[in-house]
């Protein structure tokens, strides 16, 4: 990691500044770029020790300070100080040694760049890497070495959480490699390796990400109006294709495929969802058979018409029929336009007969818009009758308003009570 530790900066960098030309071109105001982070947590250095001296595994003190800016939601630069405390382990000789640094670093939003937005809200990712001057400082009563002027090379990964539109917490881990380091870091010893990145240590903290700006959000959280119709548009497709996976009437098919959505529950039906009907009498065959079994030879074959009326126009009275609507809607559901050529075909095999058409409503809402409803959804039904050539004259329409026979908390009940039934004679 230690070799590729300069390629990662210089090239994170050189992203960083095409970014920003490329942002001098196409401005974006609608999100905050500025931010203070600030951190503190804990520091292991590795390498170069003189023999007999370590730090703990795990030892305090580190804080630092950063200024950061964004050129774009995926891009940006910051400027930032450090210090860090190194000081021997249990088994170790005494030092205590200050580590100095100020780094500039091109910070890459992950987030923004792996579109995190289309999963979560709240949790993000940045990459950091630059280059920077520090500098350490020995305990005089310890060693008589001078302070050590070096460069350094910094990478490190954030985690961040989103507080709010103001604040975000961070988890950093990062790695710093020191050039030309004289001297190791319990500054005992003149360092043999000075000339290469060989001084390195680590530091994992915590800390805030304070956003500055009149904007609601921060670039670290924004997504463009244009990418935010991309994951309505999302959103959209993957709702429908939920809604069309329904299968509702239970026969096995999805909504999506179902060409006869509201067929008669046990009826058997074909790869396409509609009723088998294989003599085209308007009767499924399996209704068909059971009027048969129940009422005779020509109740069923008759189809809806002659001696097997009587059966169907049981079927129809008794609330087997049925047009069902959306929530608020007086515009008859595409899949349940089947219950409406029911009784056409009834009322065309059955000339005399005349047919009273019930519009319901659900509970919700205000009890006299409901009946009102009611009303033209029975009137919406009764159209396409007479277009389809049904005379109006046999037609009479009820608004039966609120159908309290459900439990109106239930969405899937209250599907059911949306609805116009008949009643023929």
């Amino acid at each position: 990691m230690r070799k590729h530790l300069p390629l990662l900066s210089i090239l994170l960098l050189s992203a960083i500044t095409a970014s920003a030309q490329e942002n001098e071109e196409k401005k974006d105001v609608d999100f905050n770029r500025w931010s203070i982070d600030v951190n503190g947590g804990i520091n292991k250095p590795t390498t170069p020790f003189a023999n007999d001296y370590n730090t703990a595994t795990l030892s305090p003190f580190h804080v630092d300070l950063g200024g950061r800016y964004m050129f774009s939601p995926k891009f940006g630069l910051k400027l930032d100080v450090g210090y860090d405390q190194f000081t021997e382990g249990d088994d170790s000789f005494a030092f205590d040694t200050k580590n100095y640094r100020a780094d500039i670093q091109g910070v890459l939003n992950l987030g923004r760049a792996l579109n995190f937005e289309t999963w979560t809200s709240v949790l993000n990712l940045q990459l950091h890497a630059g280059v920077g001057y520090s500098y350490m400082e020995f305990d005089e009563e310890i060693t008589t070495a001078d302070n050590d002027n070096m460069v350094n090379m910094i990478l490190g990964i954030t985690g961040q959480v989103k507080l709010s539109n103001r604040v975000a917490l961070n988890a950093d881990f990062t790695m710093i490699n020191n050039a030309s380091q004289n001297y190791t870091f319990d500054g005992t010893q003149l360092n043999p390796d000075a000339r290469g990145f060989d001084g390195t240590f680590y530091n994992a903290t915590l800390g805030l990400s304070i956003y500055l700006g009149k904007n609601e959000q921060h670039a670290d959280w924004f997504v463009s109006s244009a990418k935010q119709d991309d994951l309505a548009e999302l959103e959209k497709r993957i709702g429908d294709i939920e809604t069309g996976l329904v299968d509702s009437d239970k026969d096995g098919v999805a909504d999506m495929f179902d060409v006869e959505p509201n067929s008669i529950a046990g009826v058997a039906v074909n790869s396409q969802g509609r009723s088998i009907d294989a003599n085209q009498n308007g009767v499924p065959d399996e209704l068909e058979n059971y009027l048969t079994q129940n009422y005779g030879e020509g109740a069923g074959k008759s189809g809806l018409a002659n001696s097997g009326s009587a059966n169907i126009k049981d079927l129809i009275n008794g609330g087997y029929v049925n047009v069902y609507f959306d929530f608020n809607s007086d515009v008859p559901t595409k899949h349940s336009l089947e219950g409406a050529n029911f009784l056409i075909k009834y009322m065309k095999a059955n000339p005399s007969s005349n047919a009273e058409v019930i519009g319901y409503a659900d509970e919700i809402g205000n009890a006299d818009y409901n009946k009102d409803l009611s009303l033209r959804r029975a009137e919406a039904v009764k159209a396409i009758a007479v277009q389809s050539g049904i005379d109006a004259s046999r037609l009479t329409v009820t608004a039966g308003g609120e159908d309290a026979s459900v439990n109106k908390d239930s969405k899937n009940a209250r599907q059911i009570v949306r609805r116009v039934t008949f009643k023929v004679n």
